[in-house]
């Protein structure tokens, strides 16, 4: 039975993937911080799917989180790893808690890269497996209210198509998934839930997301943007000059409800 492993599984994109794979008949490994969450996902899961379920509550935005994650699972294979865990941020950076912007760059680049590889060398040894690290369509261009933020998704791009590169012939895939405006928690959590790019009416949801990334796992692509109005967003640095998509990113983000 193959398994996976799901970052940041107890809602949103996370939690999509977790029945994507229930589905498929995958041994489903859920980390996230959210201990109550996980143990109602894992409940459901088994309910539905009759799939084997593993609980592992970790924040992954301390330092050797991840280490401490995977030493949990030592002994155990992981033939999927989904690095979903990610937060956002909005403000002025000279104004933003300093502490808070380094957690959040501790999740979304420090402990992603590190389960990367940590996991990655035993799928090379053996000759297969699948990783999908969540980017975003910042992960494009620079975003000025969030720069940290799209810092940060920018790494996971370019780590994700240089370690594709690397990859070949291993018979190990990466992929990287960088959906826009998504429908989970993560404006309420980044403090944008007031903002126009967080209008309901705009956002894709997490299901639709989590399979077409799912999809692209499969098909073994580098990259995949979720929807032809993102494709399009992302093409923006090419056919612009960059301080023109700079000042546009920011005149979105400062756009009210």
């Amino acid at each position: 039975m193959a398994t996976v492993l799901i970052t940041g599984a107890s809602s949103g994109i996370g939690k999509a993937f977790a029945e994507l794979f229930a589905k498929q008949n995958y041994r489903i490994i859920l980390a996230s911080r959210s201990e109550s969450k996980l143990s109602h996902l894992a409940t459901e899961l088994q309910r539905k799917h009759g799939v084997q379920t593993l609980t592992i509550p970790v924040d992954l935005a301390q330092r050797d989180s991840a280490q401490w994650l995977y030493d949990q699972l030592q002994g155990q294979s992981v033939d999927v790893l989904i690095n979903n865990a990610g937060v956002g941020s909005y403000g002025f950076l000279h104004q933003m808690d300093v502490r808070s912007e380094q957690e959040m760059l501790q999740l979304n680049v420090q402990s992603l890269s590190q389960l990367l590889m940590l996991f990655l060398p035993e799928m090379v040894r053996r000759g297969s497996g699948r990783i999908l690290n969540v980017g975003s369509t910042t992960s494009f261009y620079a975003c000025p209210l969030s720069a940290n933020y799209s810092a940060s998704k920018a790494f996971v791009l370019s780590l994700t198509e240089a370690v594709a590169n690397e990859l070949q012939g291993t018979g190990v895939t990466i992929t990287a998934l960088c959906p826009g405006a998504t429908g989970t928690e993560f404006f309420r959590k980044a403090k944008m839930d007031e903002q126009k790019v967080s209008d309901p009416k705009a956002l894709m949801s997490p299901d639709k997301v989590a399979q077409i990334g799912y999809t692209a796992l499969m098909q073994g692509k580098v990259f995949v943007v979720p929807g032809m109005q993102n494709w399009i967003l992302t093409q923006a640095p090419r056919l612009f000059p960059r301080k023109f998509v700079t000042r546009i990113t920011r005149s979105v983000l400062e756009q009210k409800l």
